[in-house]
């Protein structure tokens, strides 16, 4: 996850940066949903059972905080399904995990909302369109109305949420209207996701869109990003899936900026690109743990084995190779100069492609001069 607003807003007014003390969780707590999307990388069956009990959920809490999570993102499947959700959330608020929710939004009701608002730190709503687009690529005809009224729900008593948007070949022609939007309706957050492959993801391919138009799309949302700033709005964006987003960043920064160049490399250094395995881990609706949703390979069960002994094996070769800084990795990666900014990007997509997990993140979008030695 890259915060463009929050370090453009931090670094230009000396402020001290945000610092993740302990790592993320996305935690896929159920496979169910009313939806079937293009890019689920869960395969989410309407369909299907809880796995996982609440007992089992709830007697986890104790390993997440050994395992040092100190951040949990309620994702599925469609999250709130579950019946027991607010419930989970509300035991792990009382431990110290902070929570947010990634939910489509159609079981956002009058009955509810004031209790999600209350629960969760945030909340983020997917829209992957504008009308029929959004509907088409989440299978259901209404969705978008329906997740803009849950928008416009949680506003109306007293909360916030923002837009989550996954930018493929079918949902790029709304990309510059889902600012509009955003804008239109007043949410506190953009956060644009670049496709990963995996799941339908991996299934769907060709649904991806080449490097030059990513770039294309980047600069933009980097341009607006200062622009936002500029006019004091507050409106917060992020993206997600792509950590080379950063070096195209701090090129334009550095144009604006020139004496607070140095400052934002050493954050953005620091940030230290894709966290998978290192501060970000995924749980899904089995109990499996893995580096990142989309990962193709298991850590361990948690079913099996307590989670802080999965997350803490110092033995694993695997979380010893993701946790290395930066990575060592072969192809464009083995010769750039800013992978200590980018950490290299994407393994899931690596190995998607290539077959090997420490190959170059194919959608990297960078030129050779980009990529030469950052001093």
């Amino acid at each position: 996850m890259f915060r463009l607003s929050n370090l453009i807003e931090s670094v230009t007014s000396g402020r001290k940066e945000r610092v993740l003390d302990g790592s993320i969780a996305i935690w896929n707590f159920t496979n169910r949903c009313n939806l079937a999307c293009r890019h689920c990388y869960s395969y989410a069956d309407p369909n299907s059972e809880d796995f996982l009990s609440t007992e089992f959920i709830l007697e986890s809490i104790p390993e997440l905080l050994k395992g040092g999570i100190r951040f949990v993102i309620f994702s599925g499947g469609e999250p709130l399904i579950r019946r027991d959700i607010f419930e989970i959330a509300d035991a792990m608020r009382k431990a110290g995990i902070i929570t947010y929710l990634s939910t489509n939004g159609l079981y956002v009701n009058e009955k509810n909302v004031d209790r999600i608002i209350e629960t969760f730190n945030y909340i983020g709503i997917s829209i992957d369109g504008i009308g029929e687009v959004h509907d088409e690529f989440r299978g259901l005809e209404g969705a978008f109305e329906r997740s803009l009224d849950a928008i416009a729900l949680i506003q109306e008593h007293g909360g916030n949420a923002g837009i989550r948007f996954t930018i493929t070949e079918e949902t790029k022609g709304s990309f510059y209207e889902i600012f509009d939007l955003a804008e239109r309706i007043g949410v506190d957050k953009i956060y644009i996701s670049h496709l990963v492959y995996s799941g339908r993801g991996l299934e769907n391919l060709k649904i991806d869109i080449s490097p030059e138009e990513r770039r294309t799309f980047v600069e933009f949302l980097i341009d607006k990003a200062f622009q936002y700033h500029d006019e004091g709005r507050k409106i917060d964006i992020v993206t997600g899936n792509m950590e080379m987003d950063a070096i195209l960043f701090l090129e334009k920064f550095t144009k604006r900026h020139p004496e607070l160049r140095e400052e934002m490399l050493r954050r953005l250094r620091s940030w230290g690109g894709n966290s998978a395995g290192r501060k970000l881990v995924n749980i899904d609706w089995q109990g499996k743990v893995k580096p990142d949703p989309f990962f193709p390979f298991v850590l361990g069960n948690m079913t099996e084995k307590p989670f802080s002994e999965i997350w803490l094996d110092e033995s694993n070769e695997l979380l010893k190779h993701l946790r290395e800084h930066p990575r060592k990795l072969s192809g464009k990666c083995a010769g750039c100069g800013v992978i200590d900014i980018c950490n290299g990007g994407s393994r899931s997509r690596a190995w998607a492609i290539h077959g090997d997990l420490w190959a170059e993140d194919p959608s990297c979008y960078l030129s050779g001069a980009e990529i030469a030695s950052e001093e």
